[in-house]
């Protein structure tokens, strides 16, 4: 099986990205009404912070994860499959790097491909056979190839601006929070960030659905086995089940990110980054039948 664009997931993109721009057009326009000057050198401020974590977005997600870039000498394994299916998949190595977590789950990150990295965890290669992992790789590097990194956190910038504004918007308006003009435009700027913020959130989570579903074809593509990745999924998920609470649920904000989404109660579940592991594997079998049909 070819690697081929995924013309769906690009549209979504643009769509997303579109909808988002006009978004946060109308966003900005009603900030600047009711808050002036001082919400705009936040948002400076802030942009300034995000374009630093845009820039080092790999190296500050590791950190935060506490994964440890290794090298080949430490896994020569691991570092053996990143290397051949990148070749497969045409893409620069990444970093590697190894999380010390009972948690079966991997991720990727990383501005775009030549800046990017592939983090499993212990708990993952114990989990895993050889076929499996491989899938579970080479979801990682269609995350790569997609550039769903880049796109997921420029989507992300300015809904977690209004985020901010929802939360923290006491402290804004100086002088004027007491009440009147200035404390009315208060209550406005933050029913306007809290609506920016549920409808970006909506829609960034409904593209990042649908790349999970493109990662999984691009690995598919990648090794040729669409079943290694199906069993891995499944395994992965039942050992998610079984993690303590007070293990990396506490990285929920990362989501987006791991292969399997780490569980939060009912509201996780309805809001997820992730589409179900069902569903999953019920495609990449559909796609094995495909394949196998040529």
């Amino acid at each position: 099986m070819n690697w081929q664009a995924d013309w769906g997931l690009r549209f979504r993109m643009f769509l997303t990205m579109f909808l988002l721009f006009a978004l946060y057009i109308v966003f900005a326009g009603a900030i600047s009404l009711y808050m002036g000057g001082s919400m705009i050198v936040f948002a400076l401020v802030f942009g300034g912070f995000s374009l630093v974590q845009y820039f080092y977005s790999d190296t500050l997600t590791l950190r935060s994860m506490g994964a440890q870039t290794v090298s080949a000498e430490e896994y020569p394994q691991l570092h053996g499959s990143i290397e051949r299916l990148s070749q497969q998949a045409d893409l620069p190595k990444p970093k590697v790097a190894v999380i010390d977590s009972n948690v079966p789950n991997a991720f990727a990150t990383g501005r775009n491909q030549r800046n990017a990295a592939v983090a499993v965890t212990t708990g993952l290669m114990r989990t895993l056979d050889d076929d499996e992992l491989d899938g579970v790789l080479a979801h990682e590097l269609a995350h790569v190839k997609n550039r769903d990194m880049m796109v997921m956190t420029i989507a992300s910038f300015l809904s977690t601006i209004a985020f901010m504004i929802v939360r923290w918007g006491a402290f804004f308006g100086g002088g004027n929070r007491g009440g009147g003009k200035g404390g009315a435009g208060i209550m406005v700027a933050i029913l306007v960030s809290l609506l920016v913020w549920i409808i970006s959130y909506l829609l960034i989570r409904a593209l990042s659905r649908y790349r999970e579903y493109s990662a999984d074809r691009g690995a598919a593509a990648i090794t040729g086995n669409p079943s290694a990745l199906a069993s891995a999924l499944l395994k992965i998920s039942g050992e998610m089940d079984n993690v303590p609470k007070n293990d990396m649920r506490e990285e929920a904000e990362m989501n987006a990110f791991f292969i399997i989404p780490i569980k939060s109660g009912i509201v996780g579940k309805l809001f997820s980054t992730h589409p179900s592991t069902e569903s999953r594997v019920e495609a990449l079998r559909d796609l094995e039948q495909e394949m196998q049909a040529f």
